[in-house]
């Protein structure tokens, strides 16, 4: 389990996330449009995976957008924005905001995401959800970088994430 913090209070993941070097599984989501999207449509590609709690929050309104912007100036690479949000919520907010550089979606249909990926959040008032973490895969779908962002209030590193890939 990892230890994270939601205001200052002390909470876990279902586990830790997986190590360098880690091929992910093929997940499939749900995009906003209600079609699905798996991992292996980015197949060489690399791939920033922006996951988070919900999209109905300051921060990870804060990170769609920021990854938004710098996915523009990304070449051979896509970000995939994952949380547990329903996708008209997800549809909602990229329609306000003009978010068309990542893609959107949503893991409600597959739960063995966050929890083999060790990034369920365990306890607390957000138990369910998916934990403030960044994943960047290679182009062969293989674990490059991570970070568990140690403060659900907090913003993931970009710049750490935009440097590893």
């Amino acid at each position: 389990m990892a230890k994270i913090t939601l205001g200052g209070k002390e909470t876990h993941t279902n586990g830790e996330l997986p190590a360098i070097g880690t091929p992910i599984k093929n997940y499939t989501f749900v995009k906003n449009d209600m079609s699905a999207v798996q991992l292996a449509d980015f197949k060489g590609k690399k791939v920033i995976l922006n996951i988070f709690p919900s999209i109905d929050t300051g921060v990870c309104m804060a990170s769609v957008r920021k990854f938004n912007e710098e996915a523009a100036k990304l070449s051979n690479a896509a970000v995939l924005c994952v949380s547990k949000d329903l996708p008209f919520a997800l549809n909602r907010f990229c329609g306000a905001e003009g978010i068309e550089n990542v893609t959107v979606a949503s893991d409600f249909r597959t739960p063995e995401f966050a929890e083999d990926m060790g990034l369920k959040i365990a306890e607390g008032a957000f138990s369910g959800l998916n934990s403030r973490v960044i994943i960047v895969l290679d182009e062969e779908g293989k674990v490059k970088y991570t970070e568990q962002v140690p403060e659900i209030g907090q913003e993931p590193n970009y710049s750490a994430a935009l440097a590893a890939v």
